[in-house]
């Protein structure tokens, strides 16, 4: 027979709410807590700790963590037991104590989620006691929110445009369930529950087997329609119907109903596919629920022990609305919001508010679309190429073979039933691989009009960067790739394995930092459709690079740097004296894998007839007699020299003015102990930090200036830097294998090294001063960031991408968004625009003489070729926005001209 109809169950079921009844220590069977042993302990904080099954030896050290608190935090008192359970919490964590779950501690203290964790940090603004795995264990729980709180308002919204409302209240309770389920077969399925976008998925998928199980009147025309379409005897064939009895359901899918999910969520249809045929389809497998119960209390039973296992936050309390899962109260005057339309004259779409769902939708449908349509192999284009090499690097390439090493490694970090999505994920990254090499050669073709680039194409570490830079913006775009800790993963366990965190991709491929680093630049610029997140997401990887990474034992990055010196004493990585000069942004991957020299010697193509001069300026200048030659310079390392100058000075200015804004003049001094170190005392850097270096030079310098600044102090505004990790301070190898904090640091290593050196810095005769580098403009300009019009407080405008979205989904933050050269409504929107632009507010200064000159209040910068004005040059940007601007109005107005003169002529004939 059969098997019977699920939906008979729904009305049936009702789903108790979660409840803190039986208790985590329950389920653990922690040890008995003794009365006895605290009595000297506040009476209300014993009481909490016997009602969070805390042990004794928990308390204990919660207690002396609180009393702590006491004497270095303001206004204890008003927030005295949300500080017990943060500390009983901070105390638990670091113990590894398995007492209670962080929702019963937020319940306890009548707290919720963010509060709690913005309560927890003040506790290492005050007193540097939050260990890493503490620090660690928050970060998890805030992204695990954010993704849970960002799927739950999708999912509220979603039903509503699914389930019919009945004065019963049937739908809430399919509702409950379904995101009961939910939320279990995410925990089943993932071991990385913060994976926005395959979580997201997998709620579709859910969605799908609740819907087309549930009663008609349940259901809205649209999916009521869908589903009865589908309706057949013949779903469930004879030979599992045995098999349905005893199973939760069967795992076939409706692809008409899931695609109308995906149309409705702008969710790519063949992905969501395969997360049903994997995920859901072997959590179905693995469900031990019989059929009648499918609906019923047995999938909230299951969740409350997965729950407890896991021991952070109880996802069914969204759907309750429970206060410690509120999302918190936002400041409306504080956020951007998309304007409304002001009257019922604005034509258009009304644009919707961007959501963390919206934006990952967008963004993977933005990249689907940009990539091009010869799929996972190289364009006619590209094929040229490779055959105009010397060598021929196709077979060389396809020997790489890495899809199945990163999938592989995708499925341990996502999960064991996600390879298949780790091969979605590199062929789309081989896509942009294709994509941007193709870019990058066209464009050095057009420089040095080179066709053979055989030793490029036939360097593998190029290809692996190349690929790892692709496949890393396609993680990014995918939501699943960020900067956990700022790249460092100490005391985290098993689960710096866990997550795809940037330098994972590096991992996989055993990639060196310093290769990679050196596409970063050149990809950006060969694929002008990335997104301003992206673009900051690489910018990012290339200073985590420059701060840490490049620095670890093995990097070829020492090798360079040995022979260098080896090379004598003048040989330096990046002279000083380079340092006023402004950085010259047309490096190219090309130029940063095949040559070795510095620019200043130039290299002809190999192709290219050279006349006597030409030839004799391309070589580098004769030895003298009897001198041994010289090493020609690594590019690559010079230009890494120049990013790190200037990535160090900016991070020491930050730092300087915020401590020594009472002493100017030692900022100075404090650099050039710092560049003395990076440029003579690398190895210093091995396994260490820059910041490191940063903070032991700054307390050096203060030292022999006997000026009070300690190094307490130092990390305390360090702390409040953008871009920072506690790890930096707190976790700093002193010698191999062994780990202390930065102040062990300064005095067994950092002054022991430098001593002479930081004591000359007290002499009569200091050491001469080193040049200030230029601090640029960022290299990576971002096409898709709206420029203001100068003068102009509401006119934006912005190059129009090649991009399949629609005008709908870019989200602009102002009144209008007209796309120039495209239909975009009636005439009248160009005369709103001109009156846009003619009333704008402008502020500005007159001359003292009356004058009829005015000048700007604020100067508005752009980057133009690398250079700005703090090098004396004049930036052309502006001169030529405001050119373009003039033509294009100039433009419009002969056309208006144009178009009266022709109405006239018409009107006269008749």
């Amino acid at each position: 027979m059969p098997p019977k109809k699920r939906n008979s169950g729904t009305a049936q079921s009702k789903e108790p709410k979660p409840s803190s009844d039986k208790s985590f220590a329950d389920k653990k069977g922690s040890p008995e807590f003794s009365l006895n042993k605290h009595t000297e302990k506040d009476v209300e904080f014993v009481t909490l700790c016997k009602s969070l099954h805390a042990t004794d030896s928990v308390c204990e050290r919660a207690w002396s963590l609180w009393k702590t608190v006491q004497d270095v935090m303001e206004d204890v008192d008003a927030n005295q037991k949300r500080l017990w359970g943060s500390c009983l919490f901070v105390t638990a964590t670091d113990m590894d104590a398995t007492c209670f779950t962080l929702t019963e501690v937020l319940k306890a203290v009548n707290i919720n989620v963010k509060q709690f964790v913005d309560l927890v940090r003040q506790l290492d603004v005050n007193l540097d006691t939050i260990s890493t795995k503490v620090n660690s264990a928050l970060m998890r729980v805030e992204k695990k929110y954010d993704v849970m709180l960002a799927l739950y308002q999708r999912f509220e919204k979603t039903c509503k445009k699914i389930f019919a409302s009945t004065p019963d209240k049937k739908e809430r309770a399919t509702m409950r369930t379904c995101w009961t389920m939910f939320l279990l077969a995410k925990g089943r399925a993932l071991q990385m529950e913060d994976d926005l976008v395959i979580s997201f998925q997998l709620l579709l998928c859910t969605l799908e087997l609740f819907i087309k199980r549930s009663s008609p009147e349940l259901l809205l025309p649209l999916y009521k329609s869908v589903v009865s379409k589908a309706q057949s005897p013949t779903r469930t064939s004879r030979r599992n119907q045995s098999k349905a009895k005893s199973r939760v359901v069967e795992s076939e899918v409706n692809v008409e109903l899931l695609e109308t999910l995906c149309k409705d969520n702008e969710c790519n249809a063949e992905e969501v596919k395969n997360v049903y045929q994997t995920s859901l389809s072997a959590f179905l497998d693995l469900m031990d629920l019989p059929i009648p119960d499918f609906l019923g209390t047995d999938v909230s039973k299951q969740y409350q022990e997965h729950y407890l296992k896991s021991g952070d936050i109880d996802g069914r309390l969204f759907f309750d609305g429970d206060e410690t899962v509120l999302a918190p109260k936002v400041d409306i005057s504080q956020v951007g919001r998309t304007p409304k339309k002001t009257s019922p004259d604005d034509d258009g779409p009304l644009i919707p508010p961007q959501t963390p769902i919206r934006a990952a939708m967008n963004s993977i449908k933005m990249l689907r679309g940009d990539l091009p349509s010869s799929g996972d192999q190289p364009s006619s284009n590209l094929e040229i190429y490779f055959k105009n090499c010397t060598v021929d690097p196709t077979q060389g390439i396809q020997s790489l073979e890495m899809l199945g090493l990163f999938s592989q490694k995708f499925g341990e970090a996502v999960g064991p039933h996600c390879i298949v999505y780790g091969r979605e994920r590199f062929t789309l990254g081989v896509r942009l691989y294709y994509k941007v090499m193709e870019a990058m050669l066209e464009s050095k073709k057009k420089r040095l009009f080179v066709q053979n680039f055989s030793k490029l194409l036939n360097d593998s570490t190029f290809h692996m960067s190349l690929l790892a830079c692709a496949l890393e913006v396609v993680m990014v775009t995918y939501e699943e790739s960020s900067f956990k800790n700022r790249g460092c993963s100490h005391g985290e366990g098993d689960q710096a394995v866990r997550d795809l965190c940037f330098p994972w991709i590096l991992d996989v491929f055993d990639l060196s930092a310093f290769d990679f680093y050196k596409v970063i630049e050149s990809f950006i610029k060969a694929e002008p459709t990335l997104s301003k997140d992206i673009i900051k997401h690489l910018e990012t990887c290339e200073n985590l690079i420059m701060e840490k990474i490049a620095w670890r034992t093995g990097s070829p990055l020492f090798e360079l740097l040995k022979r260098e010196h080896e090379a004598g004493a003048t040989e330096q990585a990046e002279p000083p004296a380079s340092f006023s000069l402004p950085l010259q942004h047309n490096h190219t991957a090309v130029d940063l894998y095949l040559s070795p020299i510095r620019p200043g010697l130039r290299v002809l193509p190999p192709e290219s007839p050279a006349t006597p001069s030409s030839q004799a300026s391309s070589q580098p200048t004769p030895q003298a007699a009897g001198q041994a030659p010289r090493q020609p310079k690594s590019n690559s390392l010079s230009l890494f020299y120049k990013k790190l100058y200037r990535l160090a000075y900016t991070r020491l200015k930050t730092l300087c003015s915020c401590l020594l804004s009472n002493h100017p003049d030692l900022e100075h001094v404090i650099w050039t102990l710092f560049q003395h170190t990076l440029q003579y005392e690398y190895d210093l850097m091995r396994d260490r930090h820059l910041d490191q270096l940063m903070m032991s030079a700054m307390y050096a310098i203060c030292k022999v200036k006997s000026v009070d600044l300690r190094f307490k102090l130092i990390v305390s505004a360090y702390k409040n830097m953008p871009n920072t990790s506690q790890e930096t301070f707190k976790h700093v190898l002193i010698t191999e294998g062994q780990y202390d904090s930065i102040i062990v640091f300064y005095n067994q290593v950092f002054m022991q090294k430098l001593k002479t050196n930081i004591l000359q810095y007290a002499s009569t005769r200091p050491p001469t001063l080193s040049p200030i580098p230029q601090i640029p403009c960022s290299p990576y300009k971002f096409p898709n960031s709206p420029l203001r019009v100068p003068g102009s407080n509401n006119v934006y405008i912005s190059p129009l991408k090649n991009s399949r979205l629609s005008a709908g989904m870019m989200a602009p933050r102002s009144r209008m968004l007209v796309s120039i050269g495209e239909s975009f409504g009636f005439a009248n929107r160009f005369q709103k625009i001109n009156q846009m632009v003619n009333s704008g507010d402008r502020a500005h200064k007159r001359t003292l003489d009356g004058g009829s000159a005015l000048k700007p209040l604020k100067r508005l910068r752009f980057d133009v070729d690398g250079q700005d004005e703090a090098d004396g040059s004049k930036s052309g940007g502006e001169s030529a926005l405001i050119q373009k601007l003039a033509e294009m109005s100039s433009t419009r107005s002969r056309m208006q001209e144009q178009k009266m003169k022709e109405d006239a002529e018409s009107r006269k004939k008749t």
